[in-house]
């Protein structure tokens, strides 16, 4: 008898339960309207909505070779999915074996190892070995497995399809609004500040450094106005994404961010970004003096964009 993770047998709440699956990276307004149709549907059904997500994204699996580049990590993701109302969300290990299993023994370990009675997916959404787990495919399934299945349409925004794809696309080339408008909240990330090349407090600018992870998804090198939240405060923050061209042909591409009349130590500390306009792209500057007399106009274009915030901070 195939099981999946044994993630799912230890989360099992109580009773039966209506269940949906994916990565959900960006939990985005598209995956927001599906978890509130599981979480309405579950509730007329007397059922117990849950989510089943990945703890490692199966591209690690299927494509190893693929760059992985994510909006959200997943400690952010199970928080996201949980702000719409879904107290059970299972993070489960894809791994080799998962890769293999057909639809039907997949679909079939979740009612028997979940009790899922209920399905709910997006319209294109499959599963199972070569992806043959089809809305149609699952619904026959069902039938003998004793569970329904329900295809939820995508949500449109203004013409436009939140996908995670778009989104990434759209932080590709810096277009913040339209990040926004797929996330229904501003484009955030956080990291623990390092030591980097402590150049900027010579020039006037001291900047935190954050580590990042490389599957991180950024926005395009650039300056941005920003909010940084450090120790529950927050401030206003001009933030480069970039590989400081002025100083390095070929440099690392790194976040740092001037947090604006700030003093103190922050190495070491946890700092979230909530980026809200950018400003400019990466330049190289012929001489230090050019260099400081722009980053004098960044930051006084930072004050000016953060004086009448576009989208309501909402916190991680």
């Amino acid at each position: 008898m195939t099981s999946l993770p044994p993630e799912l047998r230890a989360n099992r709440p109580p009773g039966h339960v209506a269940v949906t699956i994916g990565v959900f990276d960006g939990v985005h307004r598209g995956h927001q309207y599906l978890l509130r149709t599981l979480r309405d549907h579950a509730a007329a059904r007397g059922l117990t909505p849950v989510v089943v997500t990945f703890a490692n994204h199966p591209l690690t699996v299927l494509r190893p070779d693929v760059q992985l580049i994510l909006i959200t990590p997943l400690d952010e993701r199970l928080t996201l999915i949980r702000e719409q109302g879904i107290a059970h969300v299972v993070p489960i290990t894809f791994t080799r074996d998962v890769s293999l299993l057909l639809a039907e023994e997949f679909v079939g370990a979740l009612a028997r190892d979940l009790g899922m009675r209920h399905l709910v997916v997006g319209p294109d959404f499959a599963l199972g070995y070569q992806r043959k787990g089809t809305v149609q495919r699952l619904a026959e399934i069902g039938r003998g497995a004793g569970f329904t299945v329900e295809a939820v349409p995508l949500l449109t925004v203004d013409g436009l399809k939140p996908k995670s794809t778009t989104i990434r696309n759209a932080l590709a080339v810096g277009d913040l609004p339209t990040v926004e408008r797929c996330l229904g909240r501003r484009f955030a990330v956080r990291g623990v500040v390092v030591r980097g090349e402590a150049r900027g407090a010579g020039l006037g600018f001291p900047t935190a450094n954050l580590g990042i992870e490389r599957t991180q998804a950024l926005p395009a090198d650039g300056i941005y106005a920003a909010w940084a939240t450090v120790d529950g405060a927050r401030h206003a923050a001009a933030v480069s994404v970039g590989a400081k061209p002025t100083f390095h042909e070929h440099g690392e591409r790194v976040l740092e961010a001037h947090l604006l009349d700030f003093a103190g130590n922050l190495y070491g500390k946890d700092i979230r970004l909530e980026f809200v306009r950018r400003l400019r792209g990466q330049e190289r500057f012929d001489t230090i003096d050019a260099l400081i007399a722009q980053i004098h106009r960044d930051v006084d274009e930072t004050r000016m964009a953060l004086a009448t915030p576009r989208l309501k901070s909402q916190a991680w």
